[in-house]
């Protein structure tokens, strides 16, 4: 393994204690600037693992959000996102977290070197499955074992670090590396990696949803109305898309049960059985539905 950049010393870092409170405010913020700027050469590799991504919710499997620490709190964050924002269903997604998820604030850090319990957290991964591995020095004994098991279950491994020639690439058949600067504090990889890594799962997660057709114009067409907000927000979806009264909206809505991308074909003119078919054809993608719809909607007229 190369130079590990994780535990480098900051060149501004020296004498840091000394300095005024604002003005090393300003360093943490530009420190922070300049690990959110790693992310962008890293879009052919995050583009890659989310097709990945896409491609095992597509085939009937499931993501699997592997890490510990720090870079766990970060992959969990992501992954429990994923059924609001994006409709994916919730036994799709699994968190495997070294210690398990916190409930408090206690996460010991010697569970990052154990890893018994792997096997039954994998018990039922399969080759239709990936894995989401996020650790910043790339050589996490938990997340180094958890790739290697999936590897040998025949799953795919998304594996996101920040050091060059990380162990856990070795493992990945999609490497994310993001060349984030040594961290201010040295080794504190809750600041400048974390926040590189929260980007680049961030980065992930949208674009499988814009592969799986739950993205239309920038907005979420796929979320899981719960709550008040988000029905409001349903609705001027299918106002703003199938350009329709709120009224309209609301009908169409009470008759998708909720589902957005099937009520804006029926406020366009479809029927329920027929809107949920053209999202069978579409693969769930709304605009080519919808053009359908309205082309059918025009000869008729």
């Amino acid at each position: 393994m190369s130079h590990v950049t994780t535990e480098g010393l900051h060149d501004q870092a020296v004498g840091l204690d000394t300095r005024s409170p604002t003005e090393v405010a300003t360093l943490l913020a530009s420190a922070q600037v300049d690990a959110a700027r790693a992310v962008s050469g890293a879009g052919d590799a995050i583009a890659a693992g989310a097709k990945a991504m896409a491609d095992a919710i597509r085939n009937g499997g499931s993501l699997y959000y592997t890490a510990a620490g720090s870079s766990g709190l970060m992959a969990a964050a992501d992954a429990m996102e994923l059924g609001g924002t994006f409709g994916i269903e919730a036994d799709r997604i699994h968190i495997v977290m070294a210690g398990g998820l916190p409930t408090s604030a206690d996460m010991p850090g010697d569970t990052e070197d154990a890893a018994d319990e792997l096997p039954a957290a994998f018990a039922d991964m399969s080759d239709r499955d990936a894995m989401i591995a996020v650790t910043a020095s790339g050589s996490t004994p938990f997340t180094i074992k958890a790739a290697s098991m999936a590897r040998a279950k025949g799953a795919t491994v998304i594996g996101i670090a920040n050091n060059a020639g990380a162990p856990l690439f070795d493992l990945s058949q999609h490497p994310v590396f993001l060349a984030t600067p040594p961290e201010i504090l040295s080794g504190s990889t809750r600041m400048g990696a974390g926040t590189a890594q929260k980007i680049a799962l961030n980065m992930m997660s949208t674009l499988m949803a814009m592969d799986l057709g739950h993205v239309h114009d920038g907005m979420m067409v796929n979320l899981r109305a719960d709550n008040q907000k988000l029905r409001e927000r349903a609705r001027r979806m299918v106002c703003l898309i199938a350009d329709v009264s709120d009224d309209r909206a609301a009908r169409a809505l009470g008759e998708a049960d909720g589902a957005v991308k099937t009520a804006v074909l029926i406020a366009a003119g479809a029927d329920a059985a027929a809107a949920m078919m053209e999202l069978k054809n579409s693969g769930g993608h709304l605009r080519p539905a919808l053009e359908n719809v309205r082309a059918r909607a025009r000869v008729s007229q």
